[in-house]
């Protein structure tokens, strides 16, 4: 038996308890929140030598931004973990039910998925969050993080398996792979026995490599090649505080945008608007030829790779369209399906972009950084599904089960 064969065997085992933990596992979170905090410093020093070994590899500063740890960043895993225990238990709910002519009642309740496997990069805060979130819906939770971040991901998960097992409930229901060689993640995409769902989380080569090669149920958490489109009757102050806010407040994370669309009747009055804002940051512009004419040459001229790249850093593709029907069929071309955003007053264009948009959160004049499971009210997210089927959207706890049927009898033959 392998290492990580041996860990879904365990996995297994914790599974079985959780399922029936109840209230002990609010006792278990809150915890894994409260050790988290006495142990900030171990998880800091941690973190230092892992973001020391990223720089001497040449590590961009936007993914270093995301390997980060800090005391506020501490402190929000903390309370992240804390509002997931603060949560309804989705585990047992009943989803609805009937009672039978023959007296059988059916009822439909959900329940954990079992044990699931994440896989991902660089943030050591998915570790915690996925932890917890896997938890709370009684599931047992195999991690597989980069590289990267292997000394910080270590501290975290054994401060949290730790304290699971002071409250009564297996350590083994949080579990880190240690070796972060590509050999492990194959494995984890063949574990069929042990794993009921893996989760890639990270950027597009990780997520397409798990969706392509699992044989494991992938739940696919995407890449986000993310839009905003600037309306003939948008409001251009309104739309370059979006804009600004939606690049730059956080260029690493997959909500953040990657290209803008400008309707060519504002777009004289809009571009150099959008610029002075984003001018402030120093975001390298990559323009369509009508961009360029308006903007001068600063712009970098636009490839066709930049419509479909998510840059993760200080860079935006811009491109004027003749129509609303040139954007949606620009965002249907290069969207990654993530999330989408419309600036306008007209209300039937709002309604014809949020119809026609097929992405898992559109927004009406508001930032895509909107996009996040605590934004949305549901605590931390395990991720952003991007997919159609069983889950879309941030994903919170009651995404992380799923349904069986219970049915009580008094002695019905068929």
């Amino acid at each position: 038996m392998t290492e990580l064969e041996q860990m879904g065997k365990n996995a297994k085992a914790a599974a079985r308890v959780l399922a029936s933990a109840g209230a002990r596992k609010n006792e278990a979170l809150l915890a894994m929140a409260n050790a988290l905090e006495t142990r900030e410093e171990v998880i800091l020093a941690a973190n230092a030598l892992d973001l020391a070994a990223a720089k001497e590899n040449g590590m961009s500063e936007s993914l270093l931004d995301r390997l980060t740890l800090n005391h506020a960043r501490v402190q929000g895993m903390a309370q992240g973990i804390r509002a997931v225990a603060a949560q309804n238990d989705p585990v047992g709910t009943v989803v609805g039910g009937t009672v039978r002519p023959n007296g059988l009642k059916i009822e439909q309740v959900r329940v954990p998925l079992g044990v699931i496997g994440i896989i991902y990069e660089a943030r050591p805060n998915v570790t915690a969050d996925a932890a917890a979130l896997c938890l709370k819906a009684g599931n047992a939770v195999i991690l597989r993080g980069g590289r990267e971040a292997i000394r910080s991901n270590q501290a975290v998960a054994e401060t949290m398996r730790a304290a699971a097992e002071q409250t009564g409930l297996p350590k083994d229901c949080v579990q880190l792979v240690q070796n972060t060689d590509r050999s492990s993640a194959v494995e984890m995409m063949q574990l069929t026995e042990y794993l009921d769902v893996l989760i890639p989380r990270g950027g597009k080569g990780l997520i397409q490599s798990v969706v392509q090669n699992s044989r494991v149920p992938v739940i696919e958490t995407g890449s986000g090649n993310c839009h905003v489109y600037v309306d003939d009757s948008a409001d251009l102050e309104m739309a370059a505080n979006i804009i600004y806010n939606a690049k730059t407040s956080r260029p690493s994370v997959c909500n953040a945008i990657e290209t803008v669309l400008v309707h060519q009747e504002v777009a004289e009055k809009a571009l150099p608007v959008i610029k002075k804002r984003l001018d402030e940051k120093q975001v390298e512009l990559r323009g369509c030829e009508r961009t360029r004419a308006i903007l001068g040459g600063s712009v970098v001229p636009a490839v066709e790779e930049d419509w479909a790249t998510e840059y993760l850093d200080y860079i935006l593709a811009v491109k004027v369209v003749d129509s609303l029907d040139e954007a949606i069929e620009h965002i249907a071309t290069y969207s990654s399906g993530h999330s989408e955003a419309i600036i306008t007053k007209s209300y039937e264009n709002a309604q014809k972009f949020t119809a026609q948009v097929d992405s898992a959160a559109v927004y009406v004049n508001a930032s895509t950084r909107f996009t996040d499971g605590g934004e949305f009210g549901l605590g931390a997210e395990i991720g952003i599904s991007t997919q159609k089927l069983h889950a879309r959207g941030p994903m919170g706890v009651n995404e992380l089960t799923s349904t069986k049927f219970i049915i009580s009898g008094s002695g019905q033959i068929r």
